[in-house]
């Protein structure tokens, strides 16, 4: 009797709403061509001998689609998680990628689906150099890729944006306050941009636009100048004053996150304005709860797309949407180039049009 064709799958980084849509898509596809499907828990990690892991199969896989999180864990420490002296992804040492790669092999695996961020898919891309046939799936809610048009769980973010702001707007105009949302967004302000269109902002702050203090306060003045009973301000975690620099705040850990631009922002509001101004930090509640509709198409459909390239053959590859098809790029090609917003894009002028102020 023949034997059946093996392919393992992992999450790594970050979680996001979708990552069981890819898990679902991926099982029933290889379903479909009898092969069976391994899940490694927690990340990378799970490659480590002896090994963490369980077979995944239509069964097991039924029903999650809705499921925020992952069924298999994730993980953004550990040993595959080095980084050079520049604070960017480091090469894994070799003894690492041997462990993992003997795993793999002792399990009869013949390919496997890395779905991660750029981080995941920078060790992704190490392991498919080190002789592992690899093929990855891009993930992460910032939707700052430059290799893919859109990821899933950007839809997801950018919902629980809009609906933070329904609800702070009617408790910002009941006092006639300002409020000032923090959301994710490292380099990118993908989140914050289509986020704060959705859910009516009217100052959004974003790291490509640089701002000015004196430019909001003047914006806020204005506004109620013209009769608003309250001012709504989106800005992405990443977003940094004009010749300043973003804000960081230490860990317990020695690490540098970014966060707290928004206490700022609030901060200065208050004393140029003399209004009440409140801040609101949405934080992982971004990345949390149940993926929409469009992140469970497009996880799905980025898990059916994986299982092709493998059964193609066409390894070192990771799965792309463009102009709503799902193709592939070489995984080389798509790591460390982030998608920025463009200042001058029609989506930043469609804004503009909307009289919603960038604090430029």
């Amino acid at each position: 009797m023949k034997k059946k064709k093996r392919i393992g799958v992992l999450t790594s980084g970050g979680d996001c709403p979708g990552l069981n849509a890819v898990l679902h898509g991926v099982c029933r596809a290889a379903d479909k061509l009898d092969w069976e499907v391994i899940g490694f828990r927690d990340g990378f990690e799970g490659l480590l001998p002896p090994g963490d892991s369980l077979p995944l199969n239509r069964q097991s896989t039924a029903g999650i689609m809705h499921l925020g999180g992952t069924i298999l864990g994730t993980t953004n420490r550990g040993h595959f998680m080095a980084k050079s002296n520049t604070g960017a992804r480091g090469a894994i040492s070799r003894s690492v990628l041997d462990r993992a790669k003997n795993t793999i092999e002792s399990l009869g695996i013949s390919a496997l689906i890395t779905i991660g961020g750029d981080g995941s898919l920078s060790i992704a891309l190490q392991l498919w150099e080190h002789g592992v046939p690899v093929v990855g799936v891009p993930k992460t809610i910032d939707n700052d890729l430059e290799a893919t048009a859109m990821t899933f769980g950007f839809d997801s973010a950018v919902a629980c944006v809009a609906d933070a702001l329904d609800r702070l707007h009617t408790t910002a105009t009941s006092h006639k306050r300002v409020m000032v949302l923090e959301v994710m967004g490292r380099h990118a302000g993908w989140i914050a941009l289509h986020g704060g269109l959705a859910g009516g902002a009217d100052i959004i702050l974003i790291p490509e636009i640089p701002f000015d203090y004196e430019q909001i306060a003047l914006e806020v003045k204005r506004r109620e100048s013209k009769g608003a009973k309250s001012t709504m301000i989106v800005v992405a975690e990443g977003a940094k004053p004009r010749h300043g620099r973003q804000m960081r705040h230490a860990t317990a850990s020695g690490e540098h996150r970014l966060g707290g631009i928004a206490d700022r922002v609030g901060r200065e509001v208050a004393s140029r304005t003399d209004k009440e101004v409140r801040t609101c930090v949405l934080g992982h509640l971004q990345r949390g709860g149940a993926p929409t509709s469009a992140d469970r198409i497009l996880g799905t459909r980025f898990g059916v797309k994986a299982v092709q390239l493998i059964n193609e053959e066409k390894f070192g590859t990771m799965v792309s949407y463009q102009n709503d098809q799902t193709l592939d790029v070489p995984i080389s090609h798509a790591v460390h180039r982030l998608r920025h917003v463009d200042p001058n894009s029609q989506l930043v002028q469609t804004a503009r049009a909307l009289d919603i102020s960038f604090g430029d």
